[in-house]
């Protein structure tokens, strides 16, 4: 049913190009200008900025992203959310024997569903501040699973001492909160790679492609680059471990390995 709407709203847009005055863009006159053979051009087909995932889309969405650094500065927050395929909301919907790469409708629902309450968790609850403005975009994962890459101004900028009470690097106390801590050791841990596993995928040359794992840290530092250094305490100085088991092999993982949550609002999501 997916691919027969956008087939209709392709061929629509094929064949009401006058009515979208096409003829206008710029880019299509420049050819003509430019070309002598105009047969060589061939029948071009503008997709306009409505049409979601077309260049003149996403080029709004740029200009709209420099309009809010220009204006407000660089974003306070950037948060990648990604789909669970064992979400209770996908899983209860699946016919004996479906898995959610069997129904991308249901996956693309119900993550656009929690997406929206996400963002209306942050901006209109004011979690973390009155926001300013925010926008996001969403993609494709290789394997099938949508995510989302958003973009938060708050009216007052965080400051430093205040990161750690929005980001955590850290596996949470079980002992305090369970649920947050399965949550983050079932999802948020990174490999382990390195010489713990280097069959892990994101091994190249012997190293992590993403820097694990991280240096242990008693304080969030600001990096030279500008950068945050998040806190990740060694099991000595208070921080949590847990062990994993890898390839019939039980692995004690530590804070080095937890890829940055949001310490407010994750066991809310």
């Amino acid at each position: 049913m997916y691919a027969k709407i956008e087939s209709e709203r392709l061929r629509y847009l094929r064949y009401n190009q006058q009515k979208l005055r096409a003829e206008e863009y710029i880019h299509l006159r420049d050819a003509i200008n430019n070309n002598d053979d105009v047969a060589e051009i061939g029948n071009h087909v503008i997709l306009p900025s409505s049409y979601v995932g077309s260049p003149r889309h996403m080029q709004e969405y740029i200009q709209d992203a420099l309009t809010f650094v220009r204006e407000y500065g660089r974003p306070c927050l950037f948060i990648t959310f990604t789909c669970n395929p064992k979400w209770p909301e996908i899983t209860s919907l699946l016919l004996p024997g479906q898995n959610a790469i069997h129904r991308h409708d249901i996956t693309a629902r119900v993550f656009r569903q929690k997406l929206k309450s996400l963002i209306s968790f942050i901006t209109k609850l004011n979690v973390f501040g009155p926001t300013r403005c925010w926008m996001y975009s969403v993609e494709w994962q290789k394997r099938g699973l949508p995510h989302a890459h958003i973009l938060v101004w708050f009216i007052d900028k965080i400051r430093p001492e205040e990161i750690d009470s929005i980001i955590s690097a850290e596996i949470p106390d079980p002992s305090t909160d369970q649920l947050l801590f399965d949550i983050v050791t079932t999802n948020m841990i990174h490999g382990p790679c390195g010489t713990l596993n280097s069959s892990s995928p994101c091994m190249a040359d012997g190293k992590c492609t993403k820097n694990f794992p991280k240096d242990f840290t008693n304080d969030t530092v600001t990096n030279v680059d500008g950068y945050p250094i998040y806190r990740r305490r060694n099991p000595e100085n208070g921080g949590q471990s847990f062990i994993k088991n890898i390839i019939n092999t039980d692995i004690d993982i530590d804070n080095r390995c937890v890829v940055p949550i949001f310490a407010s609002a994750e066991q809310d999501i």
